[in-house]
Protein backbone atom coordinates (compact mmCIF):
# COMPACT_ATOMS: atom_id res chain seq x y z
CA UNK A 1 0.00 0.00 0.00
CA UNK A 2 1.61 3.18 -1.09
CA UNK A 3 0.74 6.05 1.60
CA UNK A 4 -1.17 8.67 -0.44
CA UNK A 5 -1.80 12.61 1.73
CA UNK A 6 -4.79 13.40 3.06
CA UNK A 7 -4.55 17.15 1.94
CA UNK A 8 -7.32 20.72 0.94
CA UNK A 9 -7.00 19.15 -2.15
CA UNK A 10 -7.54 15.74 -2.08
CA UNK A 11 -10.74 16.59 -0.22
CA UNK A 12 -12.07 19.15 -3.01
CA UNK A 13 -10.87 16.28 -4.97
CA UNK A 14 -13.43 13.59 -2.73
CA UNK A 15 -16.25 15.97 -2.68
CA UNK A 16 -15.66 16.49 -6.42
CA UNK A 17 -16.09 12.42 -7.33
CA UNK A 18 -18.66 11.78 -4.73
CA UNK A 19 -20.88 14.75 -6.27
CA UNK A 20 -20.47 13.02 -9.64
CA UNK A 21 -22.39 9.13 -8.31
CA UNK A 22 -25.85 8.71 -9.41
CA UNK A 23 -28.96 6.40 -8.38
CA UNK A 24 -27.20 4.51 -11.53
CA UNK A 25 -23.57 4.50 -10.40
CA UNK A 26 -23.45 5.13 -6.85
CA UNK A 27 -20.60 4.44 -4.00
CA UNK A 28 -20.80 0.81 -2.66
CA UNK A 29 -20.26 2.08 0.59
CA UNK A 30 -21.23 5.70 2.38
CA UNK A 31 -20.02 6.48 5.80
CA UNK A 32 -21.28 8.89 7.71
CA UNK A 33 -18.53 10.00 10.49
CA UNK A 34 -14.98 10.33 11.03
CA UNK A 35 -14.38 8.80 14.55
CA UNK A 36 -12.21 6.07 15.23
CA UNK A 37 -15.10 3.31 14.14
CA UNK A 38 -15.91 5.57 10.80
CA UNK A 39 -12.53 5.64 9.60
CA UNK A 40 -12.02 1.85 10.57
CA UNK A 41 -14.82 1.15 8.17
CA UNK A 42 -13.39 2.97 5.20
CA UNK A 43 -10.58 1.02 5.65
CA UNK A 44 -11.91 -2.09 5.96
CA UNK A 45 -14.17 -1.56 2.92
CA UNK A 46 -11.43 -0.39 1.06
CA UNK A 47 -9.21 -3.88 2.08
CA UNK A 48 -12.57 -5.55 0.14
CA UNK A 49 -11.98 -3.41 -2.94
CA UNK A 50 -15.32 -1.25 -2.42
CA UNK A 51 -16.23 1.74 -3.78
CA UNK A 52 -15.73 3.93 -0.56
CA UNK A 53 -16.67 7.64 0.50
CA UNK A 54 -16.49 8.83 3.92
CA UNK A 55 -18.02 12.11 5.16
CA UNK A 56 -17.53 13.85 8.74
CA UNK A 57 -18.97 17.21 10.22
CA UNK A 58 -15.83 18.53 11.81
CA UNK A 59 -12.25 17.27 11.68
CA UNK A 60 -11.22 14.12 11.80
CA UNK A 61 -11.37 12.51 15.63
CA UNK A 62 -12.41 16.03 17.21
CA UNK A 63 -15.27 13.73 18.92
CA UNK A 64 -15.14 11.13 21.39
CA UNK A 65 -12.18 9.10 19.23
CA UNK A 66 -9.27 12.26 20.33
CA UNK A 67 -10.75 12.48 23.93
CA UNK A 68 -10.17 9.29 25.40
CA UNK A 69 -7.71 7.75 28.01
CA UNK A 70 -5.50 7.00 25.45
CA UNK A 71 -5.44 3.12 25.98
CA UNK A 72 -5.32 0.14 24.11
CA UNK A 73 -6.25 -2.60 26.92
CA UNK A 74 -8.19 -5.99 27.91
CA UNK A 75 -10.19 -3.96 30.43
CA UNK A 76 -9.35 -5.36 33.98
CA UNK A 77 -13.00 -3.98 35.32
CA UNK A 78 -14.74 -6.49 32.71
CA UNK A 79 -12.99 -9.06 34.48
CA UNK A 80 -15.17 -8.29 37.01
CA UNK A 81 -18.23 -8.60 35.69
CA UNK A 82 -17.09 -11.81 34.16
CA UNK A 83 -17.50 -10.99 30.51
CA UNK A 84 -14.38 -13.16 29.67
CA UNK A 85 -15.41 -13.26 25.94
CA UNK A 86 -15.64 -9.68 25.48
CA UNK A 87 -11.92 -9.61 27.44
CA UNK A 88 -10.28 -12.05 25.40
CA UNK A 89 -11.70 -10.09 22.28
CA UNK A 90 -9.73 -6.90 23.21
CA UNK A 91 -6.75 -8.50 24.87
CA UNK A 92 -6.77 -10.05 21.12
CA UNK A 93 -6.68 -6.83 19.19
CA UNK A 94 -4.65 -5.51 21.78
CA UNK A 95 -2.09 -7.60 20.64
CA UNK A 96 -2.42 -7.63 16.71
CA UNK A 97 -1.83 -3.88 17.06
CA UNK A 98 1.28 -3.83 19.06
CA UNK A 99 2.36 -6.86 16.82
CA UNK A 100 1.04 -6.09 13.20
CA UNK A 101 -1.33 -3.61 12.08
CA UNK A 102 -0.30 -0.28 14.55
CA UNK A 103 3.32 -1.15 16.38
CA UNK A 104 4.54 2.44 15.63
CA UNK A 105 1.28 4.12 17.19
CA UNK A 106 0.40 1.63 19.48
CA UNK A 107 3.24 0.42 22.76
CA UNK A 108 3.25 -1.62 25.72
CA UNK A 109 2.52 0.30 28.78
CA UNK A 110 3.08 -1.52 32.41
CA UNK A 111 0.86 -0.31 35.38
CA UNK A 112 1.56 -0.47 38.26
CA UNK A 113 -1.78 -1.42 40.83
CA UNK A 114 -0.98 -0.24 44.54
CA UNK A 115 -1.84 -2.65 47.56
CA UNK A 116 -3.36 -1.15 51.38
CA UNK A 117 -4.01 -4.81 52.01
CA UNK A 118 -0.96 -7.03 52.06
CA UNK A 119 -3.09 -10.89 51.60
CA UNK A 120 -6.01 -9.80 50.41
CA UNK A 121 -5.31 -7.23 47.31
CA UNK A 122 -2.64 -9.93 46.22
CA UNK A 123 -4.83 -12.52 46.17
CA UNK A 124 -7.74 -11.40 44.31
CA UNK A 125 -6.27 -8.57 42.16
CA UNK A 126 -3.20 -10.76 41.64
CA UNK A 127 -5.89 -13.62 41.05
CA UNK A 128 -7.62 -11.35 38.39
CA UNK A 129 -4.67 -10.19 36.53
CA UNK A 130 -3.47 -13.99 36.44
CA UNK A 131 -6.08 -14.36 34.09
CA UNK A 132 -5.65 -11.59 32.05
CA UNK A 133 -2.04 -12.52 31.24
CA UNK A 134 -3.50 -16.25 30.55
CA UNK A 135 -6.49 -15.06 28.03
CA UNK A 136 -3.64 -13.28 26.14
CA UNK A 137 -1.32 -16.26 25.50
CA UNK A 138 -2.36 -17.92 22.37
CA UNK A 139 -0.30 -21.49 21.16
CA UNK A 140 2.66 -20.60 18.90
CA UNK A 141 2.70 -16.91 19.55
CA UNK A 142 5.46 -14.87 21.14
CA UNK A 143 3.53 -12.48 23.87
CA UNK A 144 3.91 -8.87 22.82
CA UNK A 145 4.10 -7.98 26.51
CA UNK A 146 5.79 -9.53 29.76
CA UNK A 147 3.70 -11.17 32.33
CA UNK A 148 2.62 -9.50 35.47
CA UNK A 149 4.83 -9.36 38.38
CA UNK A 150 4.56 -8.73 42.22
CA UNK A 151 6.37 -5.54 43.84
CA UNK A 152 7.63 -5.25 47.38
CA UNK A 153 6.97 -2.01 48.97
CA UNK A 154 10.69 -1.18 48.05
CA UNK A 155 10.33 -2.34 44.92
CA UNK A 156 6.95 0.14 44.60
CA UNK A 157 8.98 2.84 46.00
CA UNK A 158 11.87 2.23 43.07
CA UNK A 159 9.45 1.83 40.36
CA UNK A 160 7.34 4.82 41.58
CA UNK A 161 8.11 7.02 43.53
CA UNK A 162 5.78 9.27 43.00
CA UNK A 163 3.42 7.16 45.26
CA UNK A 164 2.11 7.75 49.08
CA UNK A 165 4.67 4.89 50.29
CA UNK A 166 2.94 5.30 53.96
CA UNK A 167 -0.60 4.04 52.43
CA UNK A 168 0.58 1.30 50.08
CA UNK A 169 2.88 -1.93 50.91
CA UNK A 170 3.13 -3.03 47.66
CA UNK A 171 1.95 -3.37 44.27
CA UNK A 172 1.27 -5.84 40.94
CA UNK A 173 2.59 -4.65 38.06
CA UNK A 174 1.09 -5.69 34.87
CA UNK A 175 1.15 -4.16 31.50
CA UNK A 176 -1.35 -2.73 28.52
CA UNK A 177 -0.72 -0.56 25.87
CA UNK A 178 -1.14 3.36 24.51
CA UNK A 179 -1.81 5.06 21.93
CA UNK A 180 -2.01 8.48 20.44
CA UNK A 181 -6.11 8.38 19.57
CA UNK A 182 -6.14 11.14 17.26
CA UNK A 183 -3.77 10.01 15.06
CA UNK A 184 -4.81 6.76 15.18
CA UNK A 185 -7.89 7.80 13.62
CA UNK A 186 -6.16 9.96 10.99
CA UNK A 187 -3.56 7.29 10.29
CA UNK A 188 -7.14 4.75 9.73
CA UNK A 189 -8.24 7.70 7.12
CA UNK A 190 -4.76 7.97 5.57
CA UNK A 191 -4.86 4.40 5.07
CA UNK A 192 -8.00 4.15 3.39
CA UNK A 193 -7.64 6.68 1.40
CA UNK A 194 -4.60 5.32 -0.05
CA UNK A 195 -6.87 2.12 -1.16
CA UNK A 196 -9.01 4.69 -2.80
CA UNK A 197 -11.36 5.67 -0.78
CA UNK A 198 -12.73 9.18 -0.48
CA UNK A 199 -12.57 11.08 2.41
CA UNK A 200 -13.93 14.30 2.95
CA UNK A 201 -14.34 16.17 6.93
CA UNK A 202 -15.66 19.66 7.11
CA UNK A 203 -18.89 17.96 5.53
CA UNK A 204 -21.83 17.80 6.83
CA UNK A 205 -25.15 15.74 6.15
CA UNK A 206 -28.09 17.65 5.91
CA UNK A 207 -30.65 15.39 4.27
CA UNK A 208 -30.61 11.62 3.96
CA UNK A 209 -31.53 10.86 -0.04
CA UNK A 210 -34.84 8.17 -0.41
CA UNK A 211 -36.11 6.45 -3.21
CA UNK A 212 -38.84 7.76 -4.89
CA UNK A 213 -42.04 6.31 -3.29
CA UNK A 214 -45.59 5.94 -5.25
CA UNK A 215 -48.24 8.01 -4.16
CA UNK A 216 -49.94 6.74 -0.65
CA UNK A 217 -52.52 6.78 1.48
CA UNK A 218 -52.20 7.42 5.03
CA UNK A 219 -52.97 3.42 5.42
CA UNK A 220 -49.37 3.22 2.95
CA UNK A 221 -47.40 5.63 4.94
CA UNK A 222 -45.31 3.34 6.61
CA UNK A 223 -44.16 1.75 3.76
CA UNK A 224 -43.55 5.37 1.98
CA UNK A 225 -41.37 5.59 4.95
CA UNK A 226 -38.94 2.34 4.33
CA UNK A 227 -38.07 3.62 1.22
CA UNK A 228 -34.18 2.50 0.82
CA UNK A 229 -31.98 5.19 1.47
CA UNK A 230 -29.94 5.99 -1.52
CA UNK A 231 -27.37 8.86 0.31
CA UNK A 232 -27.23 11.83 1.55
CA UNK A 233 -26.66 15.50 0.67
CA UNK A 234 -24.34 17.17 2.04
CA UNK A 235 -22.95 20.62 2.79
CA UNK A 236 -19.30 21.58 2.12
CA UNK A 237 -18.43 23.53 5.31
CA UNK A 238 -15.56 24.96 3.64
CA UNK A 239 -17.82 26.50 0.95
CA UNK A 240 -21.11 26.70 1.01
CA UNK A 241 -21.82 23.96 -1.43
CA UNK A 242 -24.25 21.69 -1.19
CA UNK A 243 -23.84 18.19 -3.48
CA UNK A 244 -25.41 14.42 -3.22
CA UNK A 245 -23.50 11.23 -2.57
CA UNK A 246 -25.58 8.15 -3.77
CA UNK A 247 -24.66 4.95 -2.52
CA UNK A 248 -26.17 1.68 -2.20
CA UNK A 249 -25.46 1.24 1.79
CA UNK A 250 -24.62 4.37 4.31
CA UNK A 251 -23.71 3.89 7.51
CA UNK A 252 -23.51 5.94 10.59
CA UNK A 253 -21.16 5.25 12.08
CA UNK A 254 -21.29 8.43 14.55
CA UNK A 255 -21.10 7.57 18.01
CA UNK A 256 -23.00 9.94 20.22
CA UNK A 257 -24.40 11.75 17.31
CA UNK A 258 -26.34 8.77 16.21
CA UNK A 259 -29.98 9.82 17.54
CA UNK A 260 -28.95 13.39 15.60
CA UNK A 261 -28.60 11.20 12.44
CA UNK A 262 -31.53 8.83 12.89
CA UNK A 263 -33.35 12.28 13.56
CA UNK A 264 -32.44 13.15 10.14
CA UNK A 265 -32.96 10.42 8.77
CA UNK A 266 -36.66 10.09 9.86
CA UNK A 267 -36.33 6.50 10.80
CA UNK A 268 -39.68 5.27 12.86
CA UNK A 269 -37.04 3.60 15.76
CA UNK A 270 -32.70 2.69 15.86
CA UNK A 271 -29.86 2.66 18.68
CA UNK A 272 -30.27 4.56 21.71
CA UNK A 273 -27.21 6.00 22.37
CA UNK A 274 -26.42 7.78 26.04
CA UNK A 275 -23.47 9.78 26.56
CA UNK A 276 -21.04 9.74 29.82
CA UNK A 277 -19.23 12.37 30.22
CA UNK A 278 -15.27 11.57 31.29
CA UNK A 279 -12.47 13.77 32.19
CA UNK A 280 -8.67 13.93 32.18
CA UNK A 281 -6.01 16.97 33.19
CA UNK A 282 -2.56 16.90 32.48
CA UNK A 283 0.44 18.15 34.86
CA UNK A 284 4.03 18.60 34.19
CA UNK A 285 6.31 15.31 33.65
CA UNK A 286 8.38 16.97 36.92
CA UNK A 287 5.26 17.06 39.24
CA UNK A 288 5.29 13.19 39.81
CA UNK A 289 8.43 11.01 40.39
CA UNK A 290 8.71 7.86 38.38
CA UNK A 291 10.34 5.65 36.17
CA UNK A 292 10.06 7.43 32.41
CA UNK A 293 7.38 4.71 31.10
CA UNK A 294 5.25 3.50 34.02
CA UNK A 295 1.78 4.11 34.71
CA UNK A 296 -0.40 3.59 37.55
CA UNK A 297 -4.15 2.60 38.29
CA UNK A 298 -6.45 2.90 40.92
CA UNK A 299 -10.78 2.19 41.56
CA UNK A 300 -12.24 5.19 42.79
CA UNK A 301 -16.13 5.11 43.87
CA UNK A 302 -17.29 6.09 40.79
CA UNK A 303 -14.51 5.13 38.01
CA UNK A 304 -11.06 3.94 37.29
CA UNK A 305 -8.23 6.71 38.12
CA UNK A 306 -5.39 6.35 35.81
CA UNK A 307 -2.02 8.17 35.97
CA UNK A 308 -0.60 7.81 32.38
CA UNK A 309 2.98 8.90 31.47
CA UNK A 310 2.81 10.98 27.63
CA UNK A 311 6.24 12.39 27.08
CA UNK A 312 6.93 15.57 29.35
CA UNK A 313 3.45 14.96 30.70
CA UNK A 314 1.19 12.88 32.68
CA UNK A 315 -2.60 12.89 31.50
CA UNK A 316 -4.95 12.08 34.87
CA UNK A 317 -8.55 11.07 34.89
CA UNK A 318 -10.82 9.78 34.64
CA UNK A 319 -14.39 10.73 35.80
CA UNK A 320 -18.19 8.47 34.64
CA UNK A 321 -20.74 11.68 34.46
CA UNK A 322 -23.66 11.89 32.27
CA UNK A 323 -24.08 14.64 30.28
CA UNK A 324 -27.37 16.38 29.48
CA UNK A 325 -25.94 19.05 27.40
CA UNK A 326 -25.30 19.27 23.87
CA UNK A 327 -23.06 16.61 22.56
CA UNK A 328 -20.92 19.27 20.45
CA UNK A 329 -19.67 20.53 23.13
CA UNK A 330 -18.37 18.77 26.19
CA UNK A 331 -16.01 20.50 28.45
CA UNK A 332 -14.50 19.95 32.55
CA UNK A 333 -15.80 22.32 35.05
CA UNK A 334 -14.50 22.78 38.05
CA UNK A 335 -15.43 20.47 40.14
CA UNK A 336 -14.55 17.39 37.46
CA UNK A 337 -10.85 18.74 37.53
CA UNK A 338 -11.04 19.14 41.45
CA UNK A 339 -12.46 15.59 41.76
CA UNK A 340 -9.39 14.53 39.57
CA UNK A 341 -6.85 16.21 41.54
CA UNK A 342 -8.58 14.79 44.67
CA UNK A 343 -8.29 11.49 43.57
CA UNK A 344 -5.01 12.11 42.45
CA UNK A 345 -3.53 13.63 45.88
CA UNK A 346 -4.80 10.53 47.44
CA UNK A 347 -2.12 8.06 46.00
CA UNK A 348 0.31 10.56 45.25
CA UNK A 349 2.95 12.21 47.34
CA UNK A 350 2.94 15.57 45.98
CA UNK A 351 -0.08 17.37 45.88
CA UNK A 352 -1.12 18.60 43.00
CA UNK A 353 -2.74 22.53 42.31
CA UNK A 354 -4.94 23.83 40.16
CA UNK A 355 -1.66 25.91 38.98
CA UNK A 356 -0.44 22.48 38.12
CA UNK A 357 -2.83 21.86 35.15
CA UNK A 358 -1.67 22.40 32.22
CA UNK A 359 -4.32 20.74 30.18
CA UNK A 360 -7.60 18.94 30.07
CA UNK A 361 -10.13 17.40 27.97
CA UNK A 362 -13.46 15.93 28.23
CA UNK A 363 -15.08 12.87 26.16
CA UNK A 364 -18.36 11.49 25.63
CA UNK A 365 -18.42 7.45 25.80
CA UNK A 366 -21.31 6.26 23.70
CA UNK A 367 -23.53 3.90 25.86
CA UNK A 368 -26.11 1.83 24.18
CA UNK A 369 -29.38 1.08 26.24
CA UNK A 370 -31.50 -1.96 26.06
CA UNK A 371 -33.82 -2.42 23.42
CA UNK A 372 -35.87 -4.88 22.26
CA UNK A 373 -34.09 -6.99 19.27
CA UNK A 374 -36.49 -6.85 16.41
CA UNK A 375 -35.67 -9.56 14.00
CA UNK A 376 -36.75 -8.44 10.96
CA UNK A 377 -33.75 -4.73 11.15
CA UNK A 378 -31.54 -8.19 11.58
CA UNK A 379 -29.88 -6.13 14.11
CA UNK A 380 -27.08 -8.06 15.91
CA UNK A 381 -26.26 -7.02 19.36
CA UNK A 382 -22.94 -8.05 21.66
CA UNK A 383 -21.34 -6.55 25.62
CA UNK A 384 -20.14 -3.70 23.85
CA UNK A 385 -21.66 -2.81 20.86
CA UNK A 386 -23.89 -2.79 18.05
CA UNK A 387 -25.22 -3.29 14.46
CA UNK A 388 -28.75 -2.58 12.89
CA UNK A 389 -30.20 -1.69 10.09
CA UNK A 390 -32.32 1.69 10.51
CA UNK A 391 -34.37 1.43 7.07
CA UNK A 392 -32.99 -0.35 3.89
CA UNK A 393 -30.33 0.79 2.84
CA UNK A 394 -29.05 2.21 6.30
CA UNK A 395 -27.40 0.31 8.83
CA UNK A 396 -25.61 2.23 12.20
CA UNK A 397 -23.00 0.97 14.39
CA UNK A 398 -22.50 2.04 17.96
CA UNK A 399 -20.98 1.75 21.48
CA UNK A 400 -17.86 -0.49 22.04
CA UNK A 401 -14.59 1.30 22.61
CA UNK A 402 -11.22 2.47 21.20
CA UNK A 403 -9.31 -1.46 21.61
CA UNK A 404 -11.91 -3.02 19.07
CA UNK A 405 -12.96 -0.54 16.45
CA UNK A 406 -11.47 -2.86 14.27
CA UNK A 407 -14.06 -5.81 15.18
CA UNK A 408 -16.79 -2.87 14.74
CA UNK A 409 -15.53 -1.80 11.57
CA UNK A 410 -15.44 -5.37 10.64
CA UNK A 411 -18.84 -6.45 11.95
CA UNK A 412 -20.57 -3.04 10.17
CA UNK A 413 -19.49 -3.43 6.59
CA UNK A 414 -20.01 -7.17 6.76
CA UNK A 415 -23.75 -6.35 7.85
CA UNK A 416 -24.28 -3.98 5.55
CA UNK A 417 -22.92 -5.78 2.67
CA UNK A 418 -25.08 -8.94 3.62
CA UNK A 419 -25.43 -11.26 0.78
CA UNK A 420 -23.22 -9.34 -1.34
CA UNK A 421 -20.19 -9.91 0.80
CA UNK A 422 -19.34 -13.21 -1.12
CA UNK A 423 -15.74 -13.07 -2.15
CA UNK A 424 -15.02 -9.90 -0.22
CA UNK A 425 -13.60 -10.96 2.90
CA UNK A 426 -12.06 -8.34 5.61
CA UNK A 427 -8.00 -7.98 4.98
CA UNK A 428 -7.78 -5.61 8.56
CA UNK A 429 -6.48 -8.37 10.65
CA UNK A 430 -3.81 -8.71 7.66
CA UNK A 431 -2.69 -5.82 6.72
CA UNK A 432 -1.13 -3.04 8.60
CA UNK A 433 -1.53 0.93 8.96
CA UNK A 434 0.32 2.94 7.07
CA UNK A 435 3.77 3.62 9.06
CA UNK A 436 3.92 -0.23 10.26
CA UNK A 437 5.47 -1.53 7.73
CA UNK A 438 9.14 -1.11 8.02
CA UNK A 439 8.74 0.05 11.43
CA UNK A 440 11.25 -2.14 12.73
CA UNK A 441 14.08 -0.85 10.27
CA UNK A 442 13.49 2.47 11.06
CA UNK A 443 13.56 1.99 14.51
CA UNK A 444 16.88 0.35 14.70
CA UNK A 445 18.36 3.50 12.53
CA UNK A 446 16.84 5.98 16.05
CA UNK A 447 20.61 6.46 16.51
CA UNK A 448 21.84 7.39 13.22
CA UNK A 449 19.02 9.72 12.88
CA UNK A 450 19.54 11.97 16.23
CA UNK A 451 23.21 12.05 14.72
CA UNK A 452 22.41 13.24 11.66
CA UNK A 453 19.67 15.76 12.34
CA UNK A 454 20.64 16.47 15.61
CA UNK A 455 17.89 15.39 17.50
CA UNK A 456 17.84 14.14 20.89
CA UNK A 457 17.22 10.64 21.46
CA UNK A 458 13.53 11.32 23.07
CA UNK A 459 12.58 13.55 19.97
CA UNK A 460 13.87 10.85 17.77
CA UNK A 461 11.77 8.03 19.64
CA UNK A 462 8.53 10.26 19.35
CA UNK A 463 8.62 10.80 15.88
CA UNK A 464 8.86 7.31 15.67
CA UNK A 465 6.06 6.78 17.43
CA UNK A 466 3.91 9.16 15.30
CA UNK A 467 4.91 8.58 11.94
CA UNK A 468 6.67 5.14 12.14
CA UNK A 469 8.54 4.39 8.58
CA UNK A 470 6.55 7.81 7.07
CA UNK A 471 9.10 9.12 8.73
CA UNK A 472 11.15 8.77 5.55
CA UNK A 473 8.56 11.48 4.34
CA UNK A 474 9.61 14.20 6.86
CA UNK A 475 13.28 14.08 6.43
CA UNK A 476 12.98 14.05 2.90
CA UNK A 477 11.17 17.46 4.04
CA UNK A 478 14.03 18.64 6.18
CA UNK A 479 16.61 17.59 3.47
CA UNK A 480 15.11 20.30 1.41
CA UNK A 481 14.53 22.28 4.13
CA UNK A 482 17.02 22.04 7.30
CA UNK A 483 14.85 24.83 8.93
CA UNK A 484 12.05 22.38 9.60
CA UNK A 485 14.26 20.77 11.64
CA UNK A 486 13.63 23.07 14.44
CA UNK A 487 11.65 22.96 17.18
CA UNK A 488 8.46 25.38 17.06
CA UNK A 489 9.33 27.93 20.38
CA UNK A 490 6.89 27.18 22.92
CA UNK A 491 4.90 23.50 21.22
CA UNK A 492 6.20 21.43 24.23
CA UNK A 493 8.89 20.46 21.53
CA UNK A 494 7.44 19.75 18.19
CA UNK A 495 9.25 20.35 14.41
CA UNK A 496 8.52 22.30 12.49
CA UNK A 497 8.30 20.04 9.62
CA UNK A 498 5.34 18.39 11.88
CA UNK A 499 3.00 20.95 10.79
CA UNK A 500 4.06 21.35 7.55
CA UNK A 501 3.63 17.50 6.96
CA UNK A 502 0.48 17.61 8.81
CA UNK A 503 -0.76 20.52 6.42
CA UNK A 504 0.53 18.42 3.15
CA UNK A 505 -0.50 15.09 3.94
CA UNK A 506 -2.60 14.63 7.36
CA UNK A 507 -5.68 16.62 6.47
CA UNK A 508 -5.38 19.56 8.14
CA UNK A 509 -7.56 22.30 7.26
CA UNK A 510 -7.51 24.35 10.28
CA UNK A 511 -5.31 25.74 13.25
CA UNK A 512 -7.07 24.13 15.90
CA UNK A 513 -6.45 20.38 13.68
CA UNK A 514 -2.84 21.66 13.53
CA UNK A 515 -2.29 22.20 17.38
CA UNK A 516 -5.27 20.05 19.16
CA UNK A 517 -5.45 16.94 17.15
CA UNK A 518 -2.38 16.28 14.75
CA UNK A 519 -0.34 17.44 17.41
CA UNK A 520 -1.48 17.49 21.35
CA UNK A 521 0.01 21.29 21.56
CA UNK A 522 -3.23 22.26 23.05
CA UNK A 523 -3.10 19.85 26.05
CA UNK A 524 0.88 20.30 26.38
CA UNK A 525 2.11 23.41 27.49
CA UNK A 526 -0.14 25.86 29.65
CA UNK A 527 -0.90 28.55 27.25
CA UNK A 528 -2.59 25.83 25.22
CA UNK A 529 -0.78 26.55 21.96
CA UNK A 530 -1.52 30.09 21.49
CA UNK A 531 2.43 31.36 21.07
CA UNK A 532 3.28 28.35 19.29
CA UNK A 533 0.34 29.41 17.26
CA UNK A 534 2.03 32.13 15.62
CA UNK A 535 4.99 30.10 13.81
CA UNK A 536 2.46 27.12 12.98
CA UNK A 537 0.20 29.94 10.94
CA UNK A 538 3.40 31.14 9.42
CA UNK A 539 4.25 27.87 8.11
CA UNK A 540 1.16 26.28 6.78
CA UNK A 541 -0.46 29.68 5.36
CA UNK A 542 1.59 28.89 2.19
CA UNK A 543 0.33 25.75 2.06
CA UNK A 544 -3.29 25.89 2.74
CA UNK A 545 -3.81 28.73 0.65
CA UNK A 546 -4.54 31.40 3.18
CA UNK A 547 -4.51 34.94 2.60
CA UNK A 548 -4.21 37.98 5.40
CA UNK A 549 -8.13 37.57 6.09
CA UNK A 550 -7.91 34.15 6.28
CA UNK A 551 -4.99 34.40 8.87
CA UNK A 552 -6.77 36.46 10.87
CA UNK A 553 -9.55 34.52 11.32
CA UNK A 554 -7.76 31.20 11.60
CA UNK A 555 -5.83 33.51 14.81
CA UNK A 556 -9.28 34.97 16.55
CA UNK A 557 -10.82 31.72 15.65
CA UNK A 558 -8.40 29.45 17.63
CA UNK A 559 -7.63 32.09 20.42
CA UNK A 560 -11.55 31.97 20.92
CA UNK A 561 -11.41 28.33 21.32
CA UNK A 562 -8.66 28.50 23.98
CA UNK A 563 -10.11 31.60 26.18
CA UNK A 564 -13.69 29.14 25.80
CA UNK A 565 -11.65 26.29 27.46
CA UNK A 566 -10.08 28.07 30.16
CA UNK A 567 -13.41 29.58 31.10
CA UNK A 568 -15.35 26.33 31.06
CA UNK A 569 -12.35 25.07 33.07
CA UNK A 570 -13.50 27.62 36.01
CA UNK A 571 -17.50 26.96 35.61
CA UNK A 572 -19.78 25.60 37.76
CA UNK A 573 -21.87 23.50 35.94
CA UNK A 574 -21.97 21.16 32.71
CA UNK A 575 -24.59 23.77 30.97
CA UNK A 576 -22.15 26.60 31.48
CA UNK A 577 -19.12 24.76 30.20
CA UNK A 578 -21.04 23.46 26.95
CA UNK A 579 -22.39 27.66 26.54
CA UNK A 580 -18.99 29.14 26.75
CA UNK A 581 -17.40 26.68 24.21
CA UNK A 582 -20.38 26.50 21.99
CA UNK A 583 -20.20 30.09 21.52
CA UNK A 584 -16.82 29.77 20.51
CA UNK A 585 -17.41 26.60 18.12
CA UNK A 586 -15.49 28.28 15.00
CA UNK A 587 -17.31 29.00 11.58
CA UNK A 588 -14.93 28.64 8.80
CA UNK A 589 -17.21 29.27 6.14
CA UNK A 590 -15.82 32.25 4.01
CA UNK A 591 -17.81 35.55 4.91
Amino acid sequence: MRAEPLSAETRREALDAMAGTSPEDPLDILIVGGGVVGAAAAFDAATRGLRVGLVESQDLAQGTSSRSSKLVHGGLRYLQMLDFKLVAEALRERDLLLKHTAPHLVRALPFVFPFEKRVVDRAFIGSGVSLYDAMSMRPGEKRPVPFHRHLSRTRLRQRFAGLDHEKFIGALEYYDAQVDDARLVMTLARSAHSLGAQIATRTEVIEYLRAEAPDVDDADQAAAEDAPVQGVTVRDKETGRRLEIHARETILAAGVWTGRQQEAADVPSGLKVLASKGIHITVPKDRIAADDHVGVITQTEKSVLFIIPMGNYWSIGTTDTAWHEDVDTPAPTSEDIDYVLEHANAVLEADLSREDVIGSWAGLRPLLQPMETDESKSSKVSREHTVMQLSPGLSAVAGGKLTTYRVMAEDIISFALGDRQVHRESLTHAMPLLGAQGYSEWESRAPEIARDYGWSDETVDRLLNRYGALLAELLALVDQDADLGEEVPDSGGHLRVEFVYAARAEGALHVEDLLERRTRVFHEVPDRGLRAMETVVELVAPILAWDEETVAREKAAFTGVVEAHLAAERSSSDAEAAGLVSAATPEYLPG
